[in-house]
């Protein structure tokens, strides 16, 4: 049994209990209240700014479109993010779902930290499920005067088994998460998609990679953004970091760890790249990505936060419509990427993919060796033969996939790390693109709050297309389809499987047993 998956037996009893817990005691009143904020807040807003201008030069012309780079490489996502903190003049917004305590999480809570103590507006906003490791610093930057902090729909306790116990006994409530991702500069120039913040994302982890895909744009799609940040952040369920932290204040400990931050980002401690350090490299980075826009019309779609938690989970949310939409008015292809797949007998019928003649569907997931979650996998594995017998084409990633020496460039991490989709993209008939952060699973259907940008271009679509293509050819994926005997297979040129591939009797055991369950809407 290898490494990760000792850590994987010894981490699901708990994972299995916990979920079980969860939803036995679904209902079970909490005590969190809402807030009751001053009043609605806007960002700030000013035209007269390097990223402002570089829209209106990008853009003129071109009739309300916008502009849209993609960004495939974790190192260059980092990089852009980077960069956009150093070229912002006026406000900064960020909203996120996981912000990791690692290297690029702190270096870049310190280079908003540096933005501040220049003037700029700083406005974080953070999901609280994963909040637990980062909460306390994130109390720490909320003290000072240009940085507010919101959690999005918090826990009680803030640590320990507490929190477990929040979670279980509040579980209706904290169910539902902000799983939006958006980082938008001076109102003008945005980044949207599926990674959160942290080394795996970036590529900087010696041990795991997450392959995921940003965009970043200019134009018109932006304000969505900034919609989209504040509805989350006027939202009764976010709640300023210091009703969570009451204890943190501005004393000796606070100012220390203040300090800290800003020498670790003046530092660049433990970055395995130069990130931009100042205003003008942050320029002249953004004006060489800029450069390189695709203009095209954009739409950012984005799922209000609930207005009450009592709220029925039974209907699909807006982003999961105009998915719907898309996928009922494709006549040729479908391709999806998605790091957690569930389709189920509903929405399969709703979408009737199979009756319509010519149409292909094909999906691109992880593979049991390379999911992240085997709960997540097993609610997949639940529902894999129908979707199959429903007519799509379903392709799992390797843990030993080619494609991963194309996604990183350090040097042995593809024969020792541990590489795993966490892509959100889907390209219909080759002329339409999303991105964000939708899995094509139940939970993003119908719990989480989510973001998708849709793009129609068919330069941006046909790119993302070979993408999806390449990663799904034999070096890199198992094609999973049924033998006449209507059984499992996985193949990948002349191997052949009949169980899951690439891992042992043990996780297989627990993927099974999980696949009973009929939890994929929590997963």
């Amino acid at each position: 049994m290898s490494s990760r998956q000792s850590s994987r037996a010894a981490l699901v009893a708990t994972r299995v209990w916990l979920l079980v817990m969860m939803v036995l005691l679904a209902g079970c009143a909490g005590d969190m209240q809402p807030v009751t904020h001053a009043g609605v807040e806007e960002g700030v807003h000013n035209d007269d700014s390097f990223l402002s201008s570089q829209s209106r030069q990008r853009l003129a012309g071109t009739g309300g479109q916008s502009g849209f780079y993609m960004l495939d490489s974790g190192r260059e996502a980092f990089l852009s993010r980077a960069a956009l903190i150093e070229a912002a003049e006026h406000s900064i917004d960020a909203q996120y779902y996981i912000w990791n305590s690692d290297a690029s999480g702190e270096y870049l809570a310190g280079r908003l930290l540096l933005a501040a103590d220049r003037g700029i507006q700083v406005r974080l906003l953070l999901d609280d499920f994963n909040a637990e490791d980062i909460g306390k610093l994130f109390a720490v930057l909320g003290t000072h005067p240009n940085i507010q902090v919101r959690i999005f729909n918090p826990a009680r306790s803030r640590d320990g088994w507490g929190r477990w116990v929040s979670f279980l006994m509040d579980f209706d409530r904290i169910n539902r998460r902000m799983h939006n991702k958006t980082f938008v500069v001076d109102g003008a120039a945005g980044i949207v998609g599926g990674r959160n913040i942290g080394d795996e994302y970036f590529g900087f982890d010696e041990a795991r990679y997450f392959r995921d895909r940003d965009v970043l744009s200019l134009g018109p799609v932006v304000d969505g953004m900034t919609d989209n940040f504040e509805a989350y952040w006027n939202s009764r369920w976010a709640y300023p970091v210091s009703v969570l932290y009451p204890d943190t204040s501005a004393g000796g400990d606070v100012t220390a760890a203040l300090h800290q931050l800003r020498r670790q980002a003046g530092t660049q401690s433990g970055l395995p790249v130069s990130a931009p350090a100042d205003s003008s490299q942050g320029r002249s980075e953004l004006t060489e990505l800029l450069s390189q826009l695709t203009v095209a019309h954009g739409e950012l779609v984005f799922d209000p936060p609930f207005e009450t938690m009592e709220e029925p989970v039974e209907t699909p949310k807006r982003s999961a419509k105009a998915l719907q939409r898309l996928a009922q008015a494709a006549s040729e292809e479908i391709l999806i990427e998605s790091a957690y797949l569930i389709l189920t007998e509903e929405q399969l019928q709703i979408l009737d993919m199979g009756n319509r003649d010519g149409l292909e569907v094909s999906a691109l997931t992880n593979s049991l060796a390379t999911n992240d979650l085997v709960t997540n996998h097993a609610g997949y594995a639940r529902w894999r033969t129908y979707m199959l017998e429903q007519g799509i084409r379903i392709y799992e990633l390797k843990p030993d996939a080619e494609a991963c020496r194309q996604w990183l460039d350090t040097d042995g991490f593809c024969e020792t790390g541990e590489a795993s989709l966490h892509s959100k993209s889907v390209v219909f008939d080759r002329s339409t693109l999303v991105v964000g952060s939708f899995n094509v699973n139940l939970r993003s259907i119908y719990l989480n709050g989510e973001t998708v940008l849709i793009i129609r271009s068919e330069e941006l679509a046909e790119q993302v297309a070979r993408d999806i293509r390449t990663v799904m050819e034999p070096h890199n994926s198992w094609e999973v389809s049924l033998d006449n005997g209507g059984e499992l297979q996985w193949r990948s040129g002349r191997e052949a499987h009949t169980t899951e591939p690439a891992v042992g009797w043990w996780l297989r055991t627990q993927s099974r047993f999980l696949s009973w369950l009929p939890i994929e809407k929590y997963l």
